[in-house]
């Protein structure tokens, strides 16, 4: 056999042809460095070019901003009363029947926030049903691969306990019905199955297709149940149900909740004042802390991941890897087929359609009063483009924290890589901040405007049109660029709106959750 020779032993051709070998295996051995494809963070080669801030005239302007004391006490200060209560506590909806007809079984997809809907909707079909709902089982996330549980999330035992009045609930299926499992429905069709169910079903839907089953078998298992329950034409008892389920049984489990009071005490109460930076006088920074912001913290729900930057159609200045990424990106995904692909990305962003970047998110903030010494938790996942993406935000804010930076790989053991319960994290945190804003709309946004307007809790909605009609228009100078910000933004901070027809219940509480004061 003939034996390999060592390198400094070839020749000039062979050296060259054995570089060009490997230039060509390197794709293939390494396909992560090269692919377009990951979700969260840029590939090394494919999408490394660091995106250089698009509104430097906005970002000198917000860096050498000076924010009055009347502005942080505005700012900081709680929502007045608006004239509505939670209602739900006193709730009690009919009494239960003294016999079940049978068991309920509900699998559920998406993330954390699409499967709290899923719950609360399970609920409402059980007592429309009059059956008992099994704990509802969570599908492992196809994108995050995380096979978190019920039980991994929520308080199982307060679950029960609070709606023990209204639905019989069950942790496990009683031993004749075992054999009704995830596995059992996926190698055949079972008559106890039921996959037809449509989206935003009515009440009459259930009655006449599901009981029938459960009459004859004992058991239904409705699967998909994801948004499978209408938000109209439903008794009052069972919309205040759903209320119910959603902001008083679901409760995280003490380890979300205790790390999640550990995160909130190092927000509000940091080791050092030292940490506030800027170009304040720092007499006026004192009087500011002191004032207004003192002990208090925003949540930045920063949603910027790729899925959301391909299928937006925007162009965000990424340079020409990441344009070619994120079209191969949409070609992949949805074959292309993506509405906002024939618009020009001037036009999007006029019509309010493009993501907010980190840096846009920052300048919006700056805008609106915050101070470069905010305490600011950033609740999301890894943003696309990375650290040099989220870095003009940083520079706007140099004390914004996250999980990571607040606590130790000792302290997130239990919640690393596990998504569901890093989302539960954010949220809990997210319900205890002074004030929340979100850069875009989406399931986290929506729950998160639900039960803070439920509490009337400060939320600030991002006005979309009007951000993208200023961030296009390159003539605006900071005074200017404030001044529409604040004007569009006067009544989008947690000033409830009444819910309309076809509207989602567990973003607009109002009027079905809760009561007019007398």
């Amino acid at each position: 056999m003939k034996q390999l020779q060592p390198l400094q032993n070839l020749t000039q051709s062979q050296r060259t042809a054995l570089v060009s070998v490997f230039v060509l295996l390197f794709p293939i051995l390494s396909p992560s460095l090269f692919g377009p494809l990951g979700r969260a963070s840029p590939s090394l080669f494919s999408e490394w070019n660091a995106p250089r801030p698009r509104h430097m005239r906005l970002l000198q302007g917000a860096l050498d901003r000076e924010i009055s004391i009347r502005q942080q006490v505005e700012l900081w200060s709680p929502l007045p009363d608006q004239g509505w209560k939670p209602c739900t506590q006193s709730f009690r909806g009919s009494p239960l029947p003294e016999k079940s007809q049978g068991f309920l079984q509900v699998f559920l997809d998406g993330g954390l926030n699409q499967q709290r809907m899923g719950i609360c909707d399970a609920v409402a079909v059980a007592k429309i049903m009059n059956v008992t709902l099994v704990i509802p089982r969570l599908e492992v996330n196809p994108v995050w691969q995380d096979s978190s549980s019920f039980t991994d999330i929520f308080d199982v035992e307060h679950f029960i306990s609070v709606l023990k009045d209204e639905v019989r609930i069950v942790r496990e299926l009683p031993t004749q019905y075992a054999w009704s499992t995830r596995d059992y429905y996926a190698t055949g069709i079972r008559a106890t199955r039921i996959k037809t169910a449509p989206v935003h079903a009515s009440a009459e839907w259930y009655l006449e297709n599901v009981l029938p089953v459960i009459q004859s078998y004992g058991i239904a298992a409705v699967a998909p149940f994801s948004h499978r329950l209408a938000f109209d034409n439903l008794p009052e008892s069972i919309q205040r149900l759903r209320c119910k389920v959603n902001f008083e049984a679901l409760n995280f489990v003490p380890r979300i909740r205790e790390l999640g009071d550990a995160l909130v005490h190092r927000l509000r109460y940091p080791p050092s004042s030292s940490q506030t930076s800027g170009n304040m006088d720092p007499t006026d920074r004192i009087n500011t802390i002191v004032k207004a912001g003192a002990g208090k913290f925003a949540v930045l729900h920063l949603r910027f991941d790729k899925d959301m930057a391909a299928h937006s159609g925007c162009d965000f200045e990424g340079g020409k890897a990441e344009k070619l990424a994120l079209a191969k990106y949409r070609q992949v995904i949805w074959q292309g087929r993506v509405l906002n692909s024939q618009f020009t990305d001037e036009e999007l962003r006029n019509k309010g359609r493009c993501p907010l970047t980190p840096e846009e998110i920052g300048l919006l903030l700056s805008a609106l009063g915050f101070s470069n010494n905010t305490r600011l938790y950033l609740a999301s996942h890894q943003v696309y483009g990375g650290e040099a993406r989220i870095s003009t935000l940083r520079k706007l804010f140099p004390g914004m924290e996250n999980k990571k930076s607040l606590a130790s790989a000792e302290e997130l053991a239990d919640v690393e890589g596990k998504a569901s319960l890093m989302a539960a994290v954010d949220y809990y945190v997210s319900m205890k901040s002074d004030i929340f804003i979100s850069a875009s709309p989406g399931n986290m946004h929506n729950a998160l405007l639900a039960h803070r307007a439920y509490l009337n809790l400060k939320t600030i909605r991002p006005n979309m049109i009007l951000l993208g009609q200023v961030f296009v228009n390159k003539s605006l100078d900071w005074s200017e660029f404030e001044g529409a910000v604040v004007n569009g933004h006067k009544n989008r901070h947690g000033q409830l709106r009444l819910r309309k027809q076809k509207q989602s219940i567990y973003t607009y509480p109002v009027p079905d959750c809760m009561c007019k004061v007398a």
